[in-house]
């Protein structure tokens, strides 16, 4: 699996290169110190994963996934956070953005978040969608969904953002693949949300999943 590191702090892309070169089956194979080299490099190479920061010199990492998806949508792009980087995320989902990790993280939950993405899921930290919501309760008053869920919809959508897969989800609930699959699309229309990113921002937001 081809990896491209996108950052601007050299001592930092050292550092997960190497961790993710002590797996098997992944490759460090790109860095990048901003979004303008970050672009370049993408025209002339092909990857499976790029793990991108958002504040970047050049250009900054939202409108470098935008114009990067733009040009291969089948990139998947997994954002590098640090704490306080909260307002950015509603755009790095609207950018295309597949997964989310805090800078602090642990290798096993980088391993997580690229196995997820790669099965063409979506992944937020834990400890980032905590961090999330704790934030929108202190800054925001509690609002009521805007979009009218059923009791079922309301319980899908909460799977969805604990990460499981359609399949998984349908394992839990007695139902089929195929009924998760239509119940996600509903949701999906109702919620005007793009992807399982968007609708964890969306969760979020209205403050559907608890602490």
């Amino acid at each position: 699996m081809k990896i491209l590191l996108v950052d601007d702090h050299t001592l930092f892309r050292n550092g997960l290169k190497m961790l993710l070169d002590t797996l098997p089956g992944y490759e460090v194979t790109g860095e990048a110190s901003n979004g303008r080299d970050f672009l370049d490099l993408i025209t002339k190479n092909d990857y499976d994963i790029v793990f991108l920061d958002i504040e970047m010199p050049e250009i900054n990492g939202i409108d470098a996934a935008r114009k990067a998806i733009e040009h291969k949508p089948e990139l998947k792009i997994i954002t590098l956070s640090m704490y306080g980087d909260e307002e950015y995320y509603d755009q790095m989902v609207g950018a295309g953005a597949k997964g989310f990790l805090l800078k602090n993280t642990n290798l096993l939950e980088v391993r997580t978040a690229i196995d997820t993405v790669m099965s063409g899921g979506n992944y937020f930290s834990q400890e980032l969608m905590q961090n999330l919501l704790r934030n929108y309760k202190a800054i925001h008053e509690t609002k009521e969904p805007d979009a009218e869920l059923s009791e079922r919809e309301i319980e899908i959508l909460l799977l969805i953002c604990s990460g499981l897969s359609n399949q998984k989800i349908g394992d839990q609930l007695f139902i089929s693949k195929r009924t998760v699959e239509k119940h996600r699309a509903n949701i999906l229309c109702k919620t005007n949300c793009k992807n399982t990113a968007g609708l964890v921002m969306y969760a979020i937001k209205y403050q559907l999943i608890k602490t």
